[in-house]
């Protein structure tokens, strides 16, 4: 996994050499805005545990350089919901969830195209996060959970486990579409995907979970408006 980090980082490098030693005639533009929408999220636990997709919220601003040929770069600072939520097929009146409320800070390339006013996009880059909130949601004492009649073969460990660590960072890609209204001002839509790399419970071989890693799917609308 730090391996696909290393690569995108490398990745949004490279992107920076088209736009350093770009001739002069390639006019830099420089844009700044914010989006929000709403995000899907799950956990990749090792033992696996059964769970359905956590809905939360995301928001954040956002400042572009972008070279009119095809390249740019993007650093963003979100605030990002992810966690998730237990599948309890047995009990199905039983509700559990767990909201992470993260700031994040991703660094893409930015790879665009498409005609004057629409165009298509692509961002991929390392995401940087840290935990602001733990909130737990259920209907039942999960910290005894066979009282509920959940059976005590189930994994119901993480459910009451203290966060270990609060730092997260990992990959990030998304896709999607730009309109431009008027030369300076522009409207876009994303669907953008998530994969932590870091654990948010220990982690050893003598560790309940060998991993606890974030997913998470976010769809937003944004405005951009172009200073440059």
């Amino acid at each position: 996994m730090k391996k696909l980090l290393t690569t995108a980082i490398a990745a949004a490098m490279l992107a920076v050499a088209p736009c350093a030693n770009a001739e002069t005639h390639y006019k830099p533009h420089i844009s700044v805005g914010g989006h929000a929408g709403m995000s899907m999220s799950q956990m990749s636990f090792s033992p696996s545990i059964s769970q359905k997709w956590a809905n939360g919220l995301t928001m954040g601003i956002q400042a572009r350089y972008a070279e009119e040929k095809i390249f740019g770069l993007i650093g963003e600072l979100n605030i990002v919901q992810r966690g998730w939520a237990e599948s309890f097929d047995e009990h199905p009146e039983l509700q559990y969830s767990r909201s992470l409320t993260y700031v994040s800070i991703p660094l893409m390339t930015h790879i665009y195209f498409g005609p004057r006013r629409f165009k298509f996009f692509v961002n991929l880059g390392p995401e940087f996060s840290y935990m602001v909130s733990d909130n737990i949601s259920s209907n039942f004492d999960y910290r005894n959970p066979q009282a509920a009649g959940i059976p005590a073969s189930r994994h119901c460990e993480q459910m009451s486990m203290d966060i270990h660590s609060r730092f997260d960072y990992g990959i990030t890609a998304g896709l999607g579409a730009e309109y431009y209204i008027r030369p300076r001002h522009s409207v876009y839509i994303e669907a953008r995907f998530y994969y932590g790399l870091g654990n948010i419970y220990p982690s050893s071989k003598a560790d309940t979970f060998s991993a606890s890693r974030s997913m998470n799917l976010a769809i937003t609308a944004g405005y951009n408006f172009r200073l440059k």
